[in-house]
């Protein structure tokens, strides 16, 4: 798993390690690896323009030495400076006895120098850099957004809160951000998720001093080893069972959505109960289908309820039932409308429970997300004493005691209407699996978004497209080549 960590955590690991290196080492791991990384994606260095923008501290000075680097290597390398003043004093001079340029910000010119590089080097503000671009550096910024280069932030994209991704204003675009040491848990949460662009791990020698991570993003390998296939001693039963209520005789897609991706994610056994049994036993005969309540569905070691159920006084009873069983649930959608009234029936349950919603559904339980999406998951999983797997453009998934997952995959094409309901799917399918609550949350969070990548390959995707293509995105995340489902036409 990769760890997402706070500046402060970032800060505290350096200084045992700064106290124990010579002056200006760390500096020059940071600008060595950043050069390397600037020169690979230009490919060849010699005659390519290079614009540092450079603000005072240690971020200027990262990039300053590595503008230095590269024009060692022939680029054709200026520096505009935030505050001349303030700039690095020993990362200038490296630069100008590499024959770099020097101008500052509001010179004439500036703009159409940020215009025609090929890749230009945000190191205006690092880790530490709070509120809102000042002026000058949001100038610089907007030319860099409206230039032809590459644009590669130094550590945190400046005017990104690189504790939260929160963004007061303008930010830095960011097509690919180098960053030092750890991954700092604002490149890939919140905002700052949309500035980063792909991240870059430098190793400085941090790993360490560093705390064990509060916040953690899977991997495909990670995934994997939750996705176990079956064995030789397995049957139907052993390999879990999971009951989906959703959907409505009027509305069947939920529940057509959810049973499906839960089938496909497969668990030994799906059962459905409900008000659209008529179109889910008509799209899924693999499932056991009844259209009464739940408790007449059979066993189950884990429940979804809440898509397109609906919020009347027979689906709060519906849904009052399912949490006073003694497996887990998932609640999404409707069911979290109704969990809202009355949070007392999730507070109540002494088996695990997660909630599903997006960022309106989880204003509804008291207060907005706010700018600190991960903050905000941990207080509303503290306070229900539930998982709360927070949707959106890096869904954070919260276990009550404070351990958080930010998801590393997904699309914006994901956007659009059913997808949650197929989400939701996976999620009770690894629940009913053993897996512990948050984990299953994380996965299905993963897997969910790698099919949602796949899926969209092929042009605008819709719900259903993410439940035929689950088998390739389960194979593709164990590695394992999926025979007719390949790359070709992906």
């Amino acid at each position: 798993m990769i760890g997402l960590f706070t500046a402060d955590e970032v800060r505290a690991a350096e200084a045992p390690l700064l106290a124990a290196t010579p002056p200006g080492t760390l500096m020059q791991r940071a600008a060595t690896g950043l050069a390397t990384v600037c020169a690979r994606l230009l490919g060849s260095t010699y005659g390519r323009r290079v614009v540092l923008l450079v603000g005072g501290g240690n971020n200027g000075g990262d990039a300053l030495f590595a503008g230095a680097s590269l024009a060692g290597r022939g680029a054709r390398v200026t520096a505009v400076l935030l505050d001349p003043q303030r700039a690095h004093p020993a990362g200038l001079a490296a630069l100008r006895r590499a024959g770099g340029r020097v101008a500052a910000a509001g010179d004439r010119g500036t703009d159409q120098l940020i215009a025609r590089a090929d890749l230009v080097l945000d190191g205006m503000l690092g880790i530490g850099g709070r509120g809102g671009l000042r002026p000058d550096a949001a100038e610089l910024t907007r030319a860099a957004a409206e230039g032809a280069g590459i644009t590669v932030a130094v550590d945190v994209p400046s005017g990104v809160d690189a504790s939260t991704g929160a963004v007061d204003g303008v930010a830095f675009p960011a097509m690919h951000t180098v960053t030092f040491g750890a991954v700092k848990r604002g490149l890939v949460v919140g905002e700052g998720r949309g500035h980063a662009g792909r991240v870059h791990l430098v190793d400085i020698g941090l790993a360490p001093h560093l705390p064990p991570p509060g916040v953690r993003q899977l991997t495909d390998p990670d995934a994997a080893a939750r996705l176990e296939p079956p064995s030789a001693g397995d049957d139907k039963y052993s390999q879990g069972v999971v009951g989906v209520v959703a959907g409505s005789a009027t509305y069947p897609g939920a529940g057509v959505l959810c049973t499906g991706a839960a089938l496909r994610t497969r668990p030994g056994l799906v059962r459905y109960a409900g008000a659209a049994a008529e179109g889910v036993r008509a799209a899924w005969p693999e499932a056991i289908v009844t259209a009464g309540r739940p408790g007449e569905a059979g066993r189950v070691q884990a429940w979804v309820v809440g898509p397109g159920m609906g919020t009347d006084d027979a689906a709060r009873d519906v849904l009052a039932e399912v949490l006073a069983t003694d497996v887990p649930v998932l609640v999404d959608a409707d069911a979290l409308t109704l969990l809202a009234r009355e949070p007392g029936l999730v507070r109540r349950r002494s088996a695990p429970t997660v909630l599903t919603p997006h960022d309106r559904e989880f204003e509804r339980f008291g207060a907005p997300v706010g700018a600190d999406r991960i903050g905000a998951a941990r207080r509303l999983a503290a306070e229900l004493g539930a998982v709360v797997l927070l949707k959106g453009d890096g869904t954070v998934v919260a276990d009550p005691d404070g351990t958080a997952f930010v998801n590393g995959t997904g699309t914006a094409d994901l956007a659009t209407a059913g997808t949650g309901d197929v989400l939701s799917g996976i999620a009770g399918a690894l629940l009913a699996t053993g897996l512990p609550a948050a984990e299953a949350a994380a996965v299905a969070a993963h897997l969910h978004g790698r099919t949602g990548q796949l899926a969209a390959r092929r042009g605008p995707l819709i719900a259903g497209d993410l439940v035929r293509r689950l088998p390739e995105a389960v194979g593709r995340v164990r590695g394992i080549p999926v025979d007719g489902l390949g790359d070709s036409g992906a």
